[in-house]
């Protein structure tokens, strides 16, 4: 079982979008001159730390992925602020544990529209769908899923490297209440967010090159992005760098060291 939307809208490449300018930082070719720029001028500031934390922050999806599955049952996966598709994907890692595993990807880039069908490649077992919506529309985004997910079962909520983008003014915080307000006992919360605590100097740097460009990017502190999980049993290691939730120092041969996003991993009882 599939789902998408059917018409792509015209992709605006006169700015850079965070989802294209993560995608080069992976290496991928799903961007635009003007991501280009702005990826190469951040990882030029910042010693070439911004691709490794993109790495980093995909290697921690792959891991708290695999630990909710396993330790909490959960066989329904919400996935807002996707991304385009970079492999694995969040389906192919559930899906490799559980292969009847169900999973909605959500964003509102006409690029990862255009590039779905990698996102609904799933098992037979399992089902995949995609919604076109912001993640400040979280009734939308919640209407739209009903059709792959069920709402009065565990659905594990997975905000990747999404907030960070959207600022409290905004509405960073009404979109979780909302969300995981609708979930039901025994969902996650799955997040990593952008924090100034370990290399405020560098962090800094890229928030200034991101507002330059017209794109907002917010710092949290471990107490400010603690207040997301409020109400919520946080699984072990609670909120840490993500190179210091659950690693695997074999992972891809590449060790991590401090990485300026925090992870954790939230359990609605």
């Amino acid at each position: 079982m599939t789902g998408t939307e059917p018409a792509v809208p015209l992709i605006d490449t006169s700015r850079p979008h965070p989802a294209r300018v993560y995608d080069w930082f992976l290496g991928g070719k799903d961007n635009y001159p003007v991501d280009e720029e702005l990826g190469r001028r951040i990882t030029a500031m910042q010693g070439g730390d911004a691709p490794r934390h993109a790495r980093a922050n995909r290697r921690f999806m792959a891991r708290a992925t695999r630990a909710v599955v396993r330790e909490t049952g959960i066989r329904q996966f919400l996935d807002v602020g996707s991304g385009i598709p970079t492999e694995p994907n969040l389906h192919q890692v559930a899906q490799s544990v559980v292969p009847d595993a169900r999973v909605v990807y959500v964003d509102n880039d006409p690029i990862v529209l255009a590039h779905a069908e990698a996102l609904l490649s799933g098992t037979p077992e399992g089902a995949t769908g995609y919604v076109q919506a912001d993640a400040r529309e979280p009734e939308r985004i919640l209407e739209r899923s009903a059709s792959v997910l069920d709402f009065d079962r565990p659905v594990a909520l997975s905000l990747i490297a999404l907030l960070h983008f959207i600022a409290d003014g905004d509405g960073a915080h009404d979109l979780v209440d909302t969300l995981v307000g609708a979930l039901a006992p025994g969902s996650c919360l799955v997040l990593s967010a952008l924090t100034a605590d370990f290399d405020p100097e560098n962090v800094h740097r890229g928030i200034a090159a991101y507002a330059a460009s017209g794109v907002t990017l917010v710092a949290r502190s471990h107490a400010e992005t603690g207040q997301f999980f409020e109400g919520l049993a946080l699984l072990e290691p609670g909120i840490v760098s993500l190179s210091d939730w659950r690693p695997d120092a074999g992972e891809n041969g590449e060790k991590e060291g401090p990485v300026s996003l925090y992870g954790a991993v939230g359990l609605k009882r």
